[in-house]
Parts: structure tokens; C-alpha cells; sequence
């Protein structure tokens, strides 16, 4: 899909995962199943891996792959950033552990281009920083693998930008873009302030400049219109919107995207 369905979250299930984890305790059963997408991975000891996955029905997971770094497995290979994957957990006191893990999708296309996978990657790391550890977010799980089928497809410019503006509206931080933030002027809208949490008119003006093409962009994006706006050709709008939605998206996370560099 290229609108990634952004539910509000104030709908999120938020104590499916922890109801599940005690139902399995209380039966004895340690293991569960999943399916989710690979955010990063990170080397422990000699011969395993710790993987950060976000899933569809337990949140952001942090697991052992054991021995995948011994020899080049098939079973490690499932296990890299931006795979979809079926998998089998241990249940574990602090860390998880990747029992079985089979392939769903590699993103091919995503892995074969530098520039998408710069994309992807930027992506997988605004959500490894939202995600919560155990914390059920399906919309996030939904709306990330929404934007990597949309990036796998076609490297619009906008595939990233879109998914950090849905990202925003997704935790709760829409920006206003069909009013100035602090008047509800709707017309001669020419900045964006993420401290006020969005447009400002001319006679409110602060924060970073935007052009009337910018503006159109950000009401497609988060006026139900995501479609249309992929479709947008690359031109001066379509990078100030790119530009201005990391900006944003670092101020809430309080950090710079490490990642972004990869797209400059």
C-alpha cells in the first residue's frame, strides 16, 4: 500500500504484549511467534548478534541470533536490516532469542541500490528510536513495511519524507499545515516552526522559511493525499519538504538521525 494507514494511538493495544507474556508464563511456554522487520543489528561476543525487530503484535523486540556470525547462514542472512521476516522467539528475562526466523520479503530493490537503502535505513532508525521495547504498535509495524514495499517499487522523492510526516502524526505530533499554528490564517502560509508544531503566517513568521509549493506538499501528505504526492517529480519542494521533515522529526526525538548523512 502507499498510504500506509496511520491509526491514531490512542488505539494501540497497549497491554496485548504484556498479558500475552503472562498468559505464556503462567502456561509454562516460553516461546511465540511473530512476524516483524529487521531495524538493526549489533554484534555480541564472538559469534552472535543482538537484532532489534519491529513486530506486528509485541512492539519492538530485542533478540539473540546465536552462532550467525561463525559462518555465513542462510539463518543469518534472514536477520539483516530491512528483512520481513516469520519468526520463532525464546522469551528471555532481558534479551530474546531467535529460534527459527524464515523469510517473508528481502526488499531486493532496496538492498541492490545504495540510495534506497540509504532511504530504508533512515527510516529503520526513526522508528528503532520510537518503538517501544514490548510495547504493541501494529499501525508502526503496518506504516513501516507500507513504506518499504512504496521504496522497493519506485525511489520517489518523497517516499521518506512521507513516512516521517505520518511518523509525527502517528505519536501523536500532526503538525498543523492547513492553518498558521497561531491564528488560523489559511492563506500566505510561509514558515514552519516545530516548536509551535506548525505553519505560520507571514505575520507570525519564525522558524524555517517554506515555499507555497512546500506548503501543497505537506497538506497532500497529511491530508490523506500520501498517494499524490509520491507521485510528485523531484524538484526544489519536494527537497524542502524532505529537509524540513528531518529537522522535525529529530527535534521530537531530541537527536540527530545518524543515517540522514547517507542521503546528502
Amino acid at each position: 500500500s502507499r498510504t500506509w494507514p496511520t491509526p491514531s494511538a490512542s488505539t494501540r493495544p497497549a497491554n496485548a504484549a504484556s498479558a500475552g507474556s503472562e498468559h505464556r508464563r503462567a502456561r509454562g511456554v516460553a516461546l511465540y511467534r511473530d512476524q516483524g522487520i529487521v531495524l538493526r543489528t549489533y554484534k555480541l561476543g564472538e559469534a552472535d548478534r543482538i537484532v532489534s525487530i519491529i513486530t506486528e503484535r509485541h512492539g519492538k523486540v530485542r533478540a539473540v541470533a546465536k552462532g550467525v556470525r561463525k559462518t555465513k547462514s542462510k539463518f543469518g542472512a534472514r536477520l539483516e536490516p530491512t528483512s520481513h521476516v516469520a519468526l520463532q522467539l525464546y522469551e528471555g528475562r532481558e534479551l530474546d532469542i531467535v529460534t527459527q526466523a524464515e523469510s517473508i520479503d528481502h526488499f531486493r530493490p532496496i538492498r541492490d541500490d545504495l540510495d534506497r537503502l540509504g532511504r530504508a535505513v533512515t527510516m529503520l532508525e526513526s522508528v528503532d528510536q520510537v518503538a517501544m521495547e514490548r510495547e504493541p504498535n501494529p499501525a508502526l509495524y503496518r506504516m513501516l513495511l507500507g513504506a518499504l514495499r512504496s521504496l522497493a517499487a519506485r525511489n520517489t522523492p518523497l517516499v521518506v519524507a512521507g513516512f516521517h510526516w505520518k511518523l509525527l502524526a502517528l505519536e501523536g505530533f500532526r503538525p498543523v499545515v492547513e492553518t498558521c499554528v497561531l491564528c488560523e490564517e489559511d492563506e500566505d502560509l510561509v514558515a514552519f516552526d516545530p516548536v509551535e508544531g506548525g505553519l505560520l503566517c507571514s505575520q507570525h513568521r519564525r522558524g524555517t522559511r517554506v515555499s507555497p509549493a512546500a506548503v501543497e506538499l505537506l497538506r497532500q501528505i497529511l491530508g490523506g493525499r500520501l498517494a499524490q504526492a509520491l507521485d510528485e517529480p523531484a524538484s526544489p519542494a519536494t527537497h524542502e519538504v524532505e529537509h524540513l521533515a528531518t529537522r522535525v522529526v529529530e527535534h521530537h526525538l531530541e537527536r540527530r538521525l545518524r543515517s540522514v548523512g547517507v542521503l546528502e
